[in-house]
């Protein structure tokens, strides 16, 4: 089972794997965390494998036995032909928003390698699509597979509304069923839902699925939280897209509207330049708080990213933003300088335990800064 779009890939393939192994079957994942074959991990640097790594992996889970693989599809291996050859059960599109264009050029070319992965769906494939996307009814025309939607706003084959949320969780209704589950946010709605829909469509009983769904907690570096003294929340999530950051913000001022919202964030280097100044736009919209740092800068200037990062702020905007270039040092400055109660988003890293500095990659543990710091508050 292949997934592919722009926001929640890692999301859905890491809970699938846990709910199916939760379901009593034998597992591989592909993901952009790590990989794994039934319970041995294995460290991954790209999202999509090249295709040497890829069936060598597959050919291990079919010595382990197992009957299932979850994997993520990205657009850059999609183009470069990583996934020709393999033949999959189901393809997910998730969402289509701004990324990657430093490798596509154009949204149009970015749209057309995520839609050549279900152009090469067989007819004995299921293609199940985020209906309330636009793009959504666009990656199945052609498509020979059989078409199954999910929708969290309209009318679909699968359904799902939220009825309550808090810092705890929410609460849904699935295809009529109300489900409590411990992940929070709009887009983790749609994350749950295309879990639910895919485990139905591979022929899971639906009562059994909603039952595992309410055990799920989300993937690493996923909306994950640490608390810390003076009612301070530290929330570290990979968001690293305009859209994802958008999604995390409103859903942090949702379940916790009173509390003082603090975003720190950067872009990385040698990547997609255009969405800098969006991203900044967007802190300033939802956030009490700015602070602009350093992401993965690799071979660019840190100064010169944070420079077109703060494009996007107008003089409201400057005023409320503290630029520190040192993730290090602005991780501790936020925390050290928050208000009681406050709730600071680390957005960008989520679950990478590095820096990509130049062509090195630097030991860079985001919460082992955040659990030190806390120390420092403590009296």
């Amino acid at each position: 089972m292949g997934i592919t779009g722009t926001n929640g890939k890692t999301t859905t393939v890491t809970l699938l794997y846990r709910l199916f192994k939760g379901l009593g079957y034998q597992c591989g994942l592909l993901s952009t965390i790590a990989n794994y074959v039934g319970d041995e991990r294995f460290e991954t640097e790209n999202t999509t494998l090249d295709p040497v790594s890829l069936n060598a992996l597959m050919a291990r889970m079919v010595e382990k036995g197992c009957e299932y693989c979850f994997m993520e599809v990205s657009s850059i291996g999609v183009e470069q032909d990583r996934v020709t050859g393999l033949e999959f059960a189901m393809g997910i599109f998730s969402n289509l928003t701004h990324d990657h264009l430093d490798y596509h050029k154009t949204f149009a070319e970015y749209l057309r390698c995520k839609k050549l992965f279900f152009d090469t769906l067989s007819p004995k494939a299921v293609a199940l699509i985020n209906t309330d996307d636009k793009n959504g009814p666009v990656m199945v025309q052609n498509c020979k597979a059989a078409t199954v939607t999910y929708s969290v706003k309209g009318l679909a084959d699968h359904t799902a509304r939220i009825l309550e949320q808090g810092v705890e969780g929410m609460l849904l209704k699935i295809d009529g069923t109300e489900t409590w589950v411990r992940l929070i946010g709009v887009h983790n709605a749609y994350n749950l839902l295309a879990i639910y829909s895919a485990a139905v469509c591979l022929g899971a009983d639906a009562s059994e699925v909603l039952v595992a769904l309410s055990k799920l907690e989300s993937a690493p570096g996923r909306l994950e939280n640490l608390s810390g003294p003076r009612n301070v929340t530290v929330v570290l999530d990979y968001a690293h897209t305009p859209d994802a950051l958008e999604n995390v913000l409103k859903c942090l001022r949702t379940v916790a509207p009173e509390r003082q919202l603090i975003c720190l964030f950067g872009c990385g280097g040698d990547r997609d330049k255009t969405k800098r100044p969006e991203m900044a736009r967007i802190a300033q919209q939802l956030s009490d708080r700015v602070v602009i740092t350093s992401d993965n800068p690799r071979t660019e200037d840190p100064e010169a990213i944070i420079a077109d990062i703060k494009a996007g702020l107008d003089a409201k905007g400057l005023a409320k933003t503290l630029v520190i270039t040192d993730r290090r040092e602005a991780i501790r400055t936020a925390i050290l300088t928050a208000p009681e109660g406050a709730v600071i988003l680390l957005a960008g890293k989520g679950h990478e335990d590095y820096q990509i500095l130049g062509h090195e990659k630097v030991s860079f543990d985001e919460k082992e800064i955040v659990n030190e710091t806390f120390k420092l508050m403590l009296p």
